[in-house]
């Protein structure tokens, strides 16, 4: 048509090439595997639904949170959006490419963290208690060993039940080099069996041993002499060491009368041991970000993550009291001197 330009239509091989250009660009940004991770602020969770003692007190005006760092493998399109966040950091992966190995060993310390916990607020609080070993079960594994997965039960070796790491070492003390034993291991819900060379291999003290080549760690159940003290925990997908500290003020404050909030919302976080000694984490910036998005007003934090805390909430312009403590009585004096809210 005279006085009208006409647009040849894209050709075949052009159409062709922009699919291949924007499906390479989907699986550069979304798909493709990188090397980092990112860290953020997680959530501040309240303990009194998570943490439940049988005959306890319930009166509590106030709340005790435990903090969590948010930890996402990273896509090339989440590591361009992080640049732009202030609270979020990436980092190089550091833990297991096994998922199955990371939950593993998640699940192995938040384990250990709430037996530690109820035996330090037994210990303060003049409970009397036992611990009974419950079940062993397998941390990590090498990349050569496919017999046996992260997350395994042991239930038995050679006919012979395992639920300590004592009966395993018992067992094990038996054997020798290249030895193939039966396994009975519980995985998933059900139970397999399989026949395993055992490896030989020197342990810390640099003594000889034979064993799987696997990271084993134990389950223990702390156990009251009087019922009424029993320490129930709720499922979570919360893993770690970390909320120990918090675990244990919330125990401490169902076992004996009072209130330790006295009102107020009480975050923090920090490992503890059975002596009540309070120990460092990682990634409190992100934690304190947590807790202050969800309206805390005190955080009580280890001492040696005061200062990265304490910049944390100066560079967020924060007025959440920050409460440094190395040990359980250092958190008791503290709290015992706020006023009631």
């Amino acid at each position: 048509m005279p006085g009208r330009l006409l647009k040849s239509p894209m050709s075949r091989k052009q159409s062709l090439l922009y699919i291949i250009c924007v499906v390479i660009l989907v699986y550069v940004l979304v798909y493709m595997p990188t090397p980092y991770m990112i860290n953020g602020p997680g959530s501040a969770d309240e303990l009194k639904p998570i943490v439940s003692v049988t005959g306890g007190q319930n009166d509590e005006k106030g709340t005790f949170m435990l903090t969590t760092i948010s930890v996402t493998y990273a896509n090339t399109a989440m590591l361009i959006a992080s640049l732009f966040d202030s609270n979020e950091e990436i980092v190089r992966k550091t833990i297991q490419s096994n998922r199955a190995e990371y939950e593993a060993e998640q699940l192995y310390y938040m384990s250990s963290s709430q037996s530690y916990a109820i035996a330090a607020a037994y210990k303060k609080a003049g409970i009397p208690y036992r611990v009974q070993p419950q079940y062993v079960f397998v941390v990590s594994v090498p990349d050569t060993n496919t017999t046996i997965h992260a997350g395994d039960k042991f239930v038995s070796i050679d006919g012979q039940s395992i639920t300590s790491f004592e009966q395993l070492e018992q067992v094990l003390k038996t054997k020798k080099d290249g030895q193939q034993v039966k396994v009975v291991l519980e995985r998933a819900g059900s139970q397999v069996t399989e026949q395993i060379g055992l490896t030989q291999f020197k342990d810390s003290q640099g003594q000889t041993r034979v064993g799987f080549g696997v990271s084993i760690g134990e389950v223990q159940k702390i156990a009251p002499e009087d019922a009424r003290h029993e320490v129930n925990f709720a499922n979570t997908n919360i893993g770690g060491p970390s909320a120990g500290l918090m675990f244990t003020l919330e125990i401490y404050n169902q076992l004996t009368a009072g209130d330790l909030t006295r009102g107020h919302r009480i975050a923090g976080t920090g490992t503890i041991n059975p002596q009540g000694q309070v120990g460092e984490i990682g990634g409190v910036q992100h934690k304190v970000v947590a807790a202050q998005q969800a309206g805390a007003t005190i955080f009580l934090v280890p001492q040696g993550n005061y200062a990265d805390a304490k910049a944390q909430l100066s560079k967020m312009k924060s007025s959440m009291q920050l409460i440094p403590v190395s040990t359980l009585d250092d958190a008791l004096k503290a709290l015992d001197t706020l006023s009631t809210s």
